[in-house]
């Protein structure tokens, strides 16, 4: 067995991971981060490509939460974590939902003032901006639909980076903060799964871990650190805790943004290369309506998802771009089980949210038929194809538990932070309740789904907090 010493160790190298490994490594600090998955060079592989898919995703991209219905979900695995697939929007965390979420669990320094300026700051070290110039045709069919109808909608900023020939860049954590962490003197070490935390008393005093070699075998590894910050994400960092026999309010909580989505044909081609930026607010914050990627195995799955005869639409498939409604309701669990690497992730949504996610179907595809399409196809098996406005009533009665298909690319509150030990895993930053030298510092910690893409959300709170760490310890 290898044994190595580092001052900090951060289990996970996604959004939360990151911004604390570049935090503490750029205060003088001794870092060591452990990633499971490998390191991929962000240019090697096309975005949103099967490759990428088999290279960068947990399980393949095969993952779902069980339930009725089961929510399929997405989770990246490999340096960068799910910075390196996701779309990239950034949206702020609403003045009026901190709040909220301060004074429902009695989170300390969360007031809207404090979390802005640690958003101005990140966004100062990434590259937060809107598209210059008009923005893809995918993106616009929304916006088209939002006007017609005199909707809300808002084009939302993406972590990207343009240079003067306007073409843009996704600032993943691979590409930013990962290599600035190693630029301050932080070790990173891929292909290395932490397989549970070594306790003694009110500290931790090891990580053990199975590290893939170059060779393609596997060693195991002790990593002894005076600090441990878990960052594996809502799924893997409660799993993680729970396998090291740390359980007190760990997993409980999980929350999604599950989303029903429509495979839209129009008369003319789409775009297909880009993510849609738009999204339709009027619906806000309970149901959310915008694109998703639509290359042309993603249209294939999402055709395929309405069991209809799309032979035709596939064959059509430029013609063709995806579109979700989102709501943030439902609650669900994230388990370890004896003998199975993997943990189970069970989630329950009630009637009420079924009904919302009825309604925000049957908007979305009202806002597709205003902006133009000719076909719409439901990820409901059974489903009618719809060609009439008139006709989207019918999808009504098909949003049920055995028919509806759903997915979610958020997972966010498995931990918790506040002050409230009762309802909590995490103090107010992240310090985990019994243990003096253990963080989490991730989406776990959210007290809540925020309605929106939480990149921004996620980042703000983990800078946040290892600057409120580096102030006390």
């Amino acid at each position: 067995m290898t044994t190595l010493d580092t001052e900090i160790v951060v289990i996970g190298s996604g959004a939360g991971g990151a911004v604390t490994a570049a935090t503490l490594a750029r205060a003088g600090r001794d870092v060591t981060v452990l990633e499971e998955g490998p390191w991929v060079d962000p240019d090697a592989l096309e975005p949103f490509s099967l490759a990428e898919m088999v290279a960068k995703y947990r399980h393949q991209g095969g993952s779902a939460a069980l339930g009725a219905p089961p929510v399929a979900y997405a989770e990246g695995r490999c340096i960068g974590g799910s910075t390196e697939i996701n779309s990239g929007l950034w949206h702020r965390l609403p003045a009026e939902l901190a709040e909220e979420w301060r004074r429902r669990h009695t989170i300390a320094e969360f007031t809207p003032t404090v979390l802005d300026a640690y958003a101005d700051r990140v966004e100062q070290d990434l590259s937060v901006a809107k598209v210059p110039g008009e923005p893809p045709l995918s993106s616009t069919i929304l916006e088209r639909g939002a006007a017609a109808l005199d909707w809300r909608s808002v084009e939302f900023a993406r972590v990207f980076r343009y240079d003067r020939d306007q073409r843009g860049t996704k600032q993943t954590m691979a590409r930013t903060l990962i290599p600035r962490a190693v630029e301050s003197g932080a070790t990173i070490l891929p292909d290395c799964r932490v397989d549970r935390l070594v306790r003694k008393g009110d500290r931790i005093v090891g990580v053990r871990c199975t590290r893939r070699r170059e060779d393609g075998t596997d060693e195991d590894l002790t990593v002894r650190a005076e600090q441990v910050f878990v960052c594996g994400g809502a799924i893997q960092t409660p799993a993680l805790l729970q396998r090291s026999g740390i359980r007190a309010n760990i997993g409980s909580g999980l929350k999604l943004h599950p989303t029903i989505r429509v495979a839209a044909r129009f008369p003319h081609p789409i775009d297909h290369a880009d993510v849609p930026m738009h999204r339709i607010t009027e619906f806000g914050p309970a149901l959310e309506i915008g694109g998703s990627a639509s290359r042309r195995s993603h249209v294939a799955l999402a055709l395929s998802d309405s069991t209809a005869d799309y032979g035709d639409a596939m064959s059509d498939w430029k013609n063709v771009s995806i579109y979700y409604a989102a709501t943030h309701d439902g609650v669900g669990r994230v388990t370890t089980l004896p003998g199975l690497r993997s943990p189970l992730v069970t989630y329950r949504l009630t009637e009420a949210d079924m009904s919302r996610l009825a309604r925000g179907l049957l908007l979305l595809g009202e806002a597709l038929m205003a902006a133009g399409a000719t076909e719409l196809y439901p990820s409901i098996t059974g489903a009618p194809v719809v060609r009439r406005r008139d006709d989207l009533v019918q999808w009504w009665e098909s949003v049920n538990r055995s028919r509806s298909n759903l997915m979610t690319v958020h997972m966010t509150s498995s931990v918790r932070i506040g002050e409230d030990r009762t309802r909590t895993g995490a103090d107010s930053f992240g310090r985990v309740w019994g243990l003096a030298n253990l963080r989490v510092n991730d989406a776990s910690l959210l007290p809540d789904a925020p309605g929106v893409n939480p990149q921004s959300t996620i980042m703000t709170i983990a800078l946040r907090n290892a600057d409120h760490f580096l102030a006390h310890a």
